[in-house]
């Protein structure tokens, strides 16, 4: 049964409160959007304290092209996804030629080649790793990640699988897009990267204290393509959401886990 063998994560330097976000959406989006006053409880529901960010908050006020966001998207994550994968390396106690597998995870940038090759390049990884790049999951990527990497343990006992996810949702925000969906946006996702090792059963570093994968499941559910996603426009990455979604997971996700009804 793979195992999971390590995990970190990044604090990105520019943690900012939600309340100096919450005011600074109200200054950005008031003079084009005469509701906002009415919206403004949207940061208050989230429930959120502080968000992770890859900027400084005055970077998001001003004009940037898609060009150089995504520029900006690659190089951030270059950096910190090698962070957090020298971090994990240490902590499960192995060597980085001994990495089989390389999924990297991510829908807020573009890269081609994708980022695990950057990542292989950089950091002077086994040649013949089996990379696997992910674009498009959303929300769900770091969970699919985690069933694709519990499947390649499971094929090959010998395997050590790194596992990298990043977001940096702070890059697709695009400054003159007023529309309700880019609003809800802002106060809702930050920036993230984390990275972790799963082993197959072969693995000498397994502990008693290591977690074990004991099943994975994925669904898709029909006519919901709208729901959530991009529009990709000129200027980059424009965030859509559907009112439909809080019925969806009402409707569906409990059942989904448990597996029945009730």
């Amino acid at each position: 049964m793979p195992s999971l063998a390590a995990i970190s994560k990044i604090d990105f330097p520019y943690k900012v409160e939600q309340q100096i976000v919450k005011e600074g959406a109200r200054n950005l989006f008031a003079p084009s959007y005469p509701q906002v006053d009415r919206m403004m409880s949207a940061f208050d529901n989230t429930e959120i304290k502080t968000r992770n960010m890859c900027k400084p908050l005055d970077y998001y006020t001003s004009l940037h092209s898609f060009e150089d966001q995504n520029a900006e998207y690659i190089r951030v994550s270059l950096e910190y996804s090698i962070q957090a994968i020298e971090e994990c390396i240490v902590s499960a106690q192995i060597n980085k030629n001994e990495i089989t597998d390389l999924i990297f995870v991510s829908t807020t940038g573009l890269s081609t080649p994708s980022l695990d090759a950057l990542i292989i390049n950089k950091m002077r990884l086994n040649q013949n790793i089996n990379r696997m790049g992910i674009f498009g999951l959303g929300c769900g990527g770091g969970v699919s990640g985690y069933a694709k990497a519990n499947t390649l343990a499971i094929a090959n006992p010998n395997a050590v699988v790194l596992l990298v996810t990043v977001e940096l949702c702070s890059l697709t925000f695009l400054r003159n897009d007023f529309s309700k969906s880019n609003f809800i946006g802002s106060s809702l996702f930050a920036d993230g990267v984390a990275a972790c090792i799963i082993t197959g059963d072969n693995h000498t570093n397994k502990t008693e204290k290591s977690i074990s994968f004991r099943a994975t499941q994925s669904k898709l559910y029909y006519d919901t393509l709208d729901v959530m996603g991009w529009e990709f426009q000129n200027s980059g990455f424009k965030v859509l959401f559907s009112s439909d979604i809080p019925n969806i997971i009402a409707k569906n996700i409990r059942n989904d886990v448990t597996g029945h009804a009730g």
